[in-house]
């Protein structure tokens, strides 16, 4: 039972920080880690996973594989789950580790864009920014302090396994200053007060990353004083302002790598 006590300390970002660790939980999520480059260490599965043919597919699948599979009762399997309807699997992985240095020799050598969150707190709001960000050609996601632990249940399962290809690191306010000089790349923040994303998209700089803020206080004085230039997408004015989530999905559309504008 070592490897569901396990489970259930991931549930704290503490641990989760202390052993490298996480868990991915629920078939969609499992499947997408099977078929990435990291490291599973094991799973837990209860008869809830042989519900479905595609659950029992993917027992096998963790079996072939050679990871060290437990089985546990329903009961035992709720207390490490994160769900309030759990489909009988979990996965114990190792994060990839990766600092910022590390992160010069993932970076294309033109048409760099990358993306900053700093203090985006809501678990769902940081899993669907992943998706976008590796949807349209970010070459990584760096969270700074305040942000939520990018590698949490939720934000593993509302990415829907976009963190598993996509590189994330996290890092300070002034790391991430010294890597952005040093790599020549131009740092813009999302502002309302910013100029509309349309009318900068064409003469964006080759080597770009964008900085979205807390939901309710945006960008910290901190990042602010460091951007180069703020950014905004217009609206209608009808509402306050737009999701965080959905404003960074649009500035990555608007602002997205040369190689993605080109017709099909």
């Amino acid at each position: 039972m070592r490897l569901l006590t396990l489970a259930r300390d991931l549930q704290r970002r503490k641990a989760r920080e202390r052993q490298g660790l996480f868990v991915a939980e629920g078939i969609r999520t499992v499947e997408e880690l099977l078929a990435a480059p990291l490291r599973p260490r094991g799973a837990v599965v209860s008869d809830a996973l042989d519900a479905t043919p595609r659950g029992v597919a993917l027992r096998e699948r963790i079996a072939a594989a050679g990871i060290p599979l437990l089985e546990v009762t329903a009961r035992d399997f709720a207390t490490a789950a994160d769900t309030d309807a759990p489909q009988g699997v979990l996965m114990v992985a190792e994060q990839p580790v990766l600092a910022l240095d590390a992160l010069r020799e993932r970076l294309p050598a033109s048409d760099v864009r990358l993306l900053v969150l700093d203090g985006v707190q809501d678990p769902g709001n940081v899993g669907t920014i992943l998706r976008s960000a590796a949807g349209l050609g970010a070459a990584a996601v760096v969270a700074l302090p305040g942000t939520v632990d990018l590698w949490s249940a939720k934000v593993v399962r509302s990415a829907m396994g976009a963190q598993f290809r996509l590189s994330t690191v996290g890092d300070t306010v002034e790391a991430l200053d010294a890597f952005l000089a040093a790599e020549r790349i131009v740092l813009w923040g999302a502002d309302g007060a910013g100029a509309p994303v349309g009318a900068l998209a064409s003469t964006a700089p080759d080597r770009l990353a964008v900085a979205v803020g807390n939901e309710g206080a945006g960008l910290s004085a901190a990042l602010r004083g460091r951007a180069a230039g703020l950014v905004a997408v217009p609206s209608t004015g009808l509402v306050e302002s737009l999701n965080v989530a959905v404003a960074a999905s649009i500035l990555l559309y608007e602002l997205r790598p040369a190689s993605l504008r080109r017709p099909a």
